[in-house]
């Protein structure tokens, strides 16, 4: 082969290997200097944010709020940014949420409203909703055990009279479950200022209520004694599974599942005054009434009267005692039970 022809190639191959490592290191460099350049752009203030959906009427507990980075240059007045003296999380706590918030949106200072502002109660409650404050003891208000938020069944103890003899019919009644407790005395919160729970015995409890649940409240104040019991967490999602079940409680056709579960949980939340259980003093003791006494009646006069007196009555006109009434016609006889 021609030296030349030799020559020309190996310079070839030296020129394209040289430009190779020049383009490499080019391209190199030209990335590191790129990456080098990138702005930081730096995090904005913390703001305090909604952990989760608050409706109105929310009371704010430990587990709603927490803190996030927001973008500077979006940060409004109207949050609570981390640092700032009104955004202490701890004193935030037992409020009421007064504008819907949704979850990871800012809170607004103009949503919550504290127990010392005007209208605190009225924000408490739900829609449609009243409160109402019934007296409670240490015995009818579950030793002090009750705080803001629980759920309570309500039961009327009375003496029920009737027309008869013997002592009267005692018995006991739950006339409304599923109540939520607004209040105990003025407290809206069971925590001290340490954040430690504190167990305090009432004199009232407030509880929310419908129109018609609040009259029969009312109501039941002045027929007997009143008694608070504490409702397990767990009983409003069983009794919910049986009410849909029994088909009292209808999901309509077409319906997601975060709206059924709103609608669901929002039904397991309000108050019932139906199916209501009852225990008469004979269900606890054998030498108790099961039944209200009943007025003695009076035989009818004429023959039929003498016909179906006992013998030896001092008084044939009043029979005293269980009696059956025999009807022959147009006569009526009355017959003590054990007669002859």
């Amino acid at each position: 082969m021609d030296v030349k022809k030799i020559a020309l190639l190996v310079g070839a191959l030296v020129i394209a290997v040289v430009t190779a490592v020049m383009a490499k290191n080019m391209f190199t460099g030209a990335g590191a200097e790129q990456a080098n350049a990138a702005p930081v752009v730096p995090a904005g203030p913390k703001v305090l944010v909604a952990r989760k959906a608050l409706p109105v009427g929310t009371i704010i507990d430990a587990e709603s709020l927490a803190f996030q980075a927001w973008p500077k240059e979006l940060v409004q007045n109207a949050y609570y940014t981390e640092g700032a003296p009104d955004a202490d999380v701890t004193k935030l706590i037992g409020t009421v949420v007064r504008n819907a918030v949704t979850a990871g949106q800012p809170l607004t200072k103009g949503a919550l409203v504290g127990p010392n502002d005007r209208g605190f109660l009225a924000a408490a409650l739900g829609p449609g909703m009243r409160a109402v404050t019934v007296p409670v003891s240490a015995t009818t208000g579950v030793a002090g055990f009750i705080f803001p938020g629980d759920r309570v069944d309500m039961v009327l103890t009375q003496e029920v009279q009737g027309g008869g003899d013997g002592p009267p019919l005692k018995v006991s009644e739950t006339v409304v479950r599923n109540l939520r407790v607004l209040a105990t005395d003025q407290r809206i919160d069971s925590k001290d200022e340490e954040g430690k729970t504190v167990v305090k015995t009432s004199s009232t409890v407030t509880v929310e209520a419908t129109p018609r649940i609040a009259e029969k409240i009312a109501v039941s104040q002045s027929m007997g004694s009143l008694s608070l019991v504490l409702r397990s967490i767990a009983d409003n999602a069983s009794e919910l599974e049986r009410a849909v079940a029994a088909g009292d409680v209808k999901v309509p056709a077409g319906t997601n599942p975060a709206e059924e579960r709103k609608m669901l949980l929002t039904i397991a939340n309000q108050p019932a005054d139906s199916n209501t259980t009852y225990v008469t003093g004979g269900d606890v003791s054998r030498f108790q009434r099961r039944s209200v006494p009943g007025r003695a009646e009076a035989a009818p006069t004429g023959g039929a009267s003498a016909a179906g007196a006992p013998a030896g009555a001092s008084n044939p006109g009043l029979v005293t005692g269980p009696v059956v009434r025999v009807a022959r016609g147009n006569n009526v006889t009355v017959v003590p039970v054990g007669a002859r």
